[in-house]
């Protein structure tokens, strides 16, 4: 099993000591990744519901520290050597595939092949309003991004053709260390996410907190796969887990989990150390 980090980038993570503290004792302990949460603004008084939280709002005030996921990504690499680097998620429709292309593989070329690239169709209806992006279109311009992405990783230009994006051959350099590209994880709880993942995913993270959550969205993933003539076992599945034991993780593990992510035990940097120190001898040493 490998552990993850979540919220990398926000609250007192957004400041550049507690960054590159959080970093390296992730890596110290035996944490496998950082995963950086986005949003590009917080509209005043959003009415969409986050679906994650039964308050129906995202965790923080609205105006939390939120730093732009990519940035602080290679922030995170320049500080560490083998910590992978996530995003948890990237909104993927509210950005051009073509700028997404070159950030992420230079990332991936800067950090030595280290980047997973999580990204998710979004929520927050008012965020895509401010952006002028159509908030119905987002699933359909999410998976044609991908494409896009996977074309432009490509070691040879070819033109692309979609309802959203279209260029003729184009050099995008550099391309990632990863071959064929970086690993893309598709976020998301709902049965439209599980398509997404079957369709597309080299991962799924589905954002549910208990096992026998994930179980019913991981049978469904199976049949979603079977459908389309797919392997599920060639989709990396991440799950979430606010707190755990070494049971909990085992029977994530026998679920077929690879890997499971925690929040930060502590915001202060003494207390995040212990925290994870802690985490490490309880739980990563024991396995």
């Amino acid at each position: 099993m490998k552990f993850g980090l979540m919220y990398a980038n926000a609250g007192p993570f957004g400041f550049p000591d507690n960054l590159a503290h959080l970093a390296r004792t992730a890596e110290d302990v035996g944490i496998e990744s950082l995963w950086a949460v986005e949003h590009v603004v917080i509209p005043v008084g959003y009415r969409s519901v986050y679906p994650y939280s039964p308050s129906g709002k995202i965790p923080g005030p609205e105006n939390i520290p939120l730093l732009d996921p990519l940035l602080a990504l290679t922030f995170a690499a320049a500080v560490t050597k083998k910590l992978r680097l996530a995003t948890g998620i990237l909104l993927l429709p509210q950005r051009h595939p073509i700028y997404v292309a070159k950030e992420v593989a230079t990332l991936d070329v800067l950090s030595n092949g280290r980047v997973i690239l999580g990204i998710g169709v979004g929520w927050l209806r008012e965020e895509f309003e401010a952006l002028g992006i159509p908030f119905e279109d987002r699933a359909a311009r999410t998976a044609e991004a991908v494409r896009a992405l996977r074309s432009l990783w490509k070691e040879t230009p070819e033109a692309f053709a979609g309802k959203y994006f279209r260029w003729p051959p184009l050099e995008s350099n550099p391309k990632p260390v990863q071959r064929p590209g970086v690993p893309i994880v598709v976020g998301g709880h709902t049965p439209l996410a599980v398509r997404r993942a079957a369709r597309y995913g080299d991962g799924f993270f589905p954002g549910v907190d208990t096992p026998e959550k994930l179980k019913a969205i991981l049978a469904a993933l199976g049949e979603e796969c079977a459908r389309r003539g797919r392997n599920p076992r060639e989709i990396e599945i991440t799950a979430g887990r606010a707190a755990m034991d070494l049971d909990t993780v085992r029977r994530y593990q026998d679920l077929g989990v690879a890997r499971l992510t925690i929040p930060p035990p502590a915001f202060d940097q003494e207390g995040l150390r212990t925290g994870l120190e802690a985490f490490a001898d309880r739980i990563i040493a024991k396995l």
